[in-house]
């Protein structure tokens, strides 16, 4: 992945600001401007970005992947056995090392709401000032680049044939954690096919019955499905590192009246969001657009979340189509568009989809039918 760009607009930023040195701690952000991206993080990394030189700190049993993945100009290992002892240096040794390089009163990039106030502190008393740069970063990644969109797309694709899978082998008698495999069967086949030296990462939950499908985010389980049964089946996949988002809510027999009326409504919400998306207005406006609807059909109150989020990097990321915000959409976001309806005794209703803004609308990237006459299993 080409992340020079990225870094260029990144280092535009500190020069507009002053900042000689900006410290990037964020997994995500750190794969966006040098595209390395490390399984756990529970030994620090750090990318450092200066004007004219890059340079990640990393634990010693990521350095072979530093060196194959990283775009960085240069590496600061840190190892943990005692066999490596010509350069013992720790993270921290690593750290100070690259900022005290800079005079006494520099001001220092950081990412005000992921370094730990011990850190800051640290570098602050040491005669730095510091500066979030954790904004830009996150207003940056609002607009896909080509590259990101062509990912999101192919992610649509996979994530649309797993849930497809999946919902074709509903039946009562299975449990969710059944449920899911069968789509990630698919994905797993699919993917290998298809995407040669690629990475895949998902997630998949089917909460199901009167109680669980109330809870928005819960983990399937191996309760077994019975008969009358109301899901939702919500999946990710990310691709190389980029994630698109398909959720549809099915029933194992027929529905109760109740219940196919509160199913139309969150799928007219959901609808109606969908066609008002497009540069130029305002993220409450798409919000609006579906909670009018819920709030017109009387249930209102059992509609506790925003109407989507961004997605790309993050399974959840800015913006968000709230109804307080303000931000004007671009061409090139891509967002969830999912508003959801939970009530307790008659079940859970949403489905997901995700878009990309165009030029003068959206564009849906994900595929599965949404009426109820294709959801009954």
């Amino acid at each position: 992945m080409d992340t020079s760009k990225r870094l260029a607009k990144l280092r535009e930023y500190m020069e507009e600001n002053g900042i000689s040195l900006s410290i990037i701690m964020h997994p995500e952000n750190q794969y966006y401007i040098s595209g390395f991206k490390a399984i756990i993080y529970s030994r620090p990394i750090a990318l450092m970005v200066e004007p004219a030189v890059t340079a990640l700190i990393v634990p010693g049993l990521e350095e072979k992947h530093a060196e194959a993945e990283a775009a960085v100009d240069r590496l600061y290992i840190y190892y943990e056995h005692p066999e490596k002892t010509e350069d013992p240096k720790s993270y921290m040794e690593h750290l100070d090392k690259i900022i005290s390089a800079f005079p006494k009163g520099t001001r220092i990039g950081v990412e005000a709401s992921v370094m730990s106030m011990g850190l800051a502190n640290h570098i602050k008393n040491a005669g730095y000032e510091l500066l979030d740069i954790g904004r830009k970063i996150s207003e940056m990644r609002f607009i896909k680049d080509e590259q990101e969109i062509e990912l999101l797309i192919e992610a649509g694709k996979l994530v649309s044939l797993a849930l497809s899978e999946s919902l074709e082998k509903a039946r009562a008698g299975i449990s969710e954690i059944e449920l899911d495999q069968y789509g990630n069967k698919a994905l797993f086949e699919e993917t290998a096919k298809k995407y040669p030296n690629a990475s895949l990462d998902y997630f998949v939950m089917s909460p199901s019955g009167l109680i669980r499908s109330v809870m928005p985010h819960v983990f399937s389980n191996t309760r077994k499905l019975t008969e009358n049964d109301i899901v939702i089946h919500s999946r990710q996949v990310g691709l190389n590192g980029y994630r698109a988002e398909c959720e549809r809510t099915f029933f194992v027999g027929e529905p109760t009246a109740k219940q196919k009326e509160v199913f139309n409504v969150a799928v007219a919400a959901q609808k109606a969001a969908m066609e008002i998306i497009k540069p130029g207005i305002m993220a409450k406006e798409v919000d609006m657009a579906a909670r009018q609807i819920i709030q017109k059909a009387g249930y209102g109150e059992y509609s506790i979340h925003r109407t989507g989020h961004g997605i790309g990097l993050g399974v959840h990321e800015e913006p968000s189509l709230r109804f307080d915000s303000d931000l004007i959409l671009q061409e090139g976001m891509a967002f969830s568009i999912e508003p959801g309806i939970y009530i307790p005794g008659i079940g859970g209703f949403r489905h997901s989809d995700t878009i990309i803004i165009t030029k003068d609308g959206a564009r849906v990237i994900t595929d599965y039918p949404w009426e109820l006459k294709d959801l009954i299993f």
